[in-house]
């Protein structure tokens, strides 16, 4: 535990639980919502943001923060208005994200591609102070939406039409959603990376549906795994030096590899008690599948 005496270890520290905890706390609304992908787009557009801050010699977490948001709001926007084009508006919007970025930093006098490379892949030992504090107030924001309205994000993720007949702002959730999503990037670039950020929102989620249906229980098992991996993973880096962002990615796939197989026979004692509960006459193919435990819609 000695490496508990070092302040960059700290901060580090600090910083992997604050990312184990939001990514997956978002993330499990974009896998909802067949968005699994959105982060790592976010990424590419929060390299402008990364660059820019150190043209403007301004805190790079905050300026990504603000250019990450500024690109989930055009995506959703895309999403919404883009129709047929929609996917090409996008692609240029990633592309650029990530040009914009390289060629910022290599315009700023401090700036240099080794700058941006702890950006994009993570590093313990260049999370500062100012970072930190950037990513408590950062993350706060992540947790405070994700638990505070997860009724009605869980809702919107689940069927848009149902939630607009019920009443809910649909266009505003799904905003806020990916502006959430904007804010976790910037969290967790500092420590996993730009490019790796989105395996560490969909990863934790996917694992913890092997083993529960349940959307809290998910929820709650999504966070430990991400909580677990990131810290983990940065205890690793700190004695293997080894990139973090790329152990915590590794150990949250190897994490999804093992609960899979544990899960595998649960699964199939489920199975076997549908069939044997089933009633006599009815063939298998015929009888309605189990709902949805917690979303209310018929299972698929």
């Amino acid at each position: 535990m000695e490496f508990l005496n070092y302040a960059f270890m700290q901060r580090a520290l600090l910083a992997a639980v604050l990312v184990g905890i939001t990514a997956p706390a978002i993330g499990i609304y974009l896998v909802q919502r067949r968005q699994a992908l959105m982060g790592d787009g976010i990424g590419h557009v929060a390299m402008t943001g990364v660059g820019l801050g150190f043209l403007l010699s301004w805190s790079p977490v905050w300026t990504a923060t603000v250019v990450s948001v500024l690109g989930a709001v055009l995506m959703e926007l895309i999403r919404w208005f883009g129709r047929t084009r929609g996917d090409i508006a996008l692609a240029m919007l990633f592309y650029g994200g990530m040009a914009g970025g390289v060629m910022f930093i290599n315009l700023a006098p401090t700036g240099s591609n080794a700058n941006l490379t702890s950006y994009l892949f993570g590093s313990l030992s260049t999370v500062s102070q100012d970072d930190v504090t950037a990513i408590c107030v950062l993350a706060a924001f992540v947790v405070l939406v994700t638990l505070g309205l997860r009724r009605q994000l869980f809702a919107v993720s689940q069927d848009e039409e149902f939630a607009r007949v019920t009443g809910l702002p649909v266009r505003a959730l799904n905003l806020l959603t990916a502006i959430t999503a904007a804010v976790t990037v910037t969290v967790a670039m500092r420590v996993v990376g730009l490019l790796l950020v989105s395996a560490l929102m969909v990863v934790p989620v996917a694992a913890a549906q092997q083993l529960t249906r349940s959307f809290a229980a998910t929820f709650a098992i999504a966070v430990a795994i991400g909580v677990s991996v990131t810290i983990g993973g940065t205890v690793t880096s700190y004695y293997q030096d080894v990139p973090p962002g790329a152990t915590i990615v590794l150990l949250t796939i190897g994490a999804f590899i093992v609960l899979t197989v544990l899960a595998t026979p649960l699964a199939r004692r489920r199975a076997r008690r549908a069939v044997a509960a089933q009633p006599g006459g009815d063939p298998a193919e015929c009888t309605i599948p189990a709902s949805r435990e917690g979303t209310g819609k018929v299972g698929v």
